[in-house]
């Protein structure tokens, strides 16, 4: 089994002036999050503003990021999309880049069945030899998969793991119950992060690791050593900053956030819009407290 860690960052996508991929600045901050506890680098998913990146982006993404990353950190590329066949060839091209993993979003807009996601999960899986991260986020997706087709997925030998983030933690806990022992169950929201871990989930895809990341890796081994209550007072601590971070589109915040901290990573792409002037002082006293 392929062990992606607990903390793992859904990486955002630094841009230069142009709003082209800045590889410089995403050295930088490939550097910066595996400083600070970042186990697997998660890239071009939602965070990474994939929905507007081309294909040879995602490649060149994926190419960069393994090479610097150099082993330190794992690395799991989003290629999901709503075509099983788009995402079958940009898992291939994801294999031939070197990367640990991949990461396969609920097929978006068109609809699909519980069958219907069965069976594009079982393609794509079997299209190759990389471990498979699930993602179900009906927030964006429109249709949530339910437990039983994730149940259904986790016995497909290479679909190692499910990011789960429909808020769900009833599902959560059925999940880490009924899957094998050796499929791993993630929560896709920060601030579920403790309560996933306490109903067996794994571990987190995180955002706020891109500027909390050693006080969140501290959190998940406090209350992997058995300090619950040491756990506890650190989630409460970084609750605001876990909810703060989403004030309006992701990754609208944690670029300003990022780019306030003085790690460059540019603006975000259109249809997003840099945060108005409300949300960046929002953002800014967050960081401050």
């Amino acid at each position: 089994m392929t062990d992606f860690g607990r903390l793992l960052t859904a990486m955002v996508t630094p841009f230069n002036e142009q709003l082209e991929v800045d590889f410089e600045k995403t050295t930088q901050l490939v550097d910066h999050l595996i400083q600070t506890g970042t186990e697997t680098l998660v890239v071009a998913g939602t965070t990474g503003e994939s929905p507007t990146l081309s294909k040879e982006e995602k490649i060149a993404l994926f190419k960069h990021v393994v090479q610097q990353a150099k082993g330190r950190a794992k690395v799991i590329a989003g290629t999901g999309s709503n075509s099983t066949q788009a995402s079958i060839e940009l898992t291939k091209k994801a294999e031939e880049a070197g990367v640990d993993g991949i990461m396969l979003v609920v097929p978006y807009y068109n609809k699909p069945s519980q069958e219907g996601l069965y069976q594009h999960f079982k393609a794509i899986a079997e299209s190759t030899t990389l471990p498979v991260m699930l993602y179900n986020i009906p927030g964006r997706s429109a249709i949530n998969m339910n437990v039983e087709t994730i149940l259904r997925l986790a016995q497909i030998p290479n679909i190692t793991s499910v990011k789960e983030a429909s808020g769900d933690l009833s599902a959560v806990a059925v999940i880490a119950d009924k899957s094998p022992a050796d499929f791993l169950v993630y929560t896709g929201d920060d601030k579920l992060t403790l309560p996933t871990l306490s109903v067996g989930g794994h571990g987190v895809v995180s955002v706020a690791s891109h500027v909390i990341g050693s006080e969140m890796k501290s959190m998940i081994d406090a209350f992997i050593n058995g300090e619950v209550k040491q756990a506890a007072a650190l989630h409460q601590r970084y609750l605001p900053i876990f909810e703060g971070l989403f004030i309006t589109s992701n990754p609208v915040p944690v670029k300003h956030a990022l780019n306030k901290k003085g790690i460059e990573v540019g603006s975000v792409r259109l249809p997003l819009v840099p945060a108005n002037p409300q949300e960046a002082q929002f953002i800014e006293k967050l960081l401050e407290q």
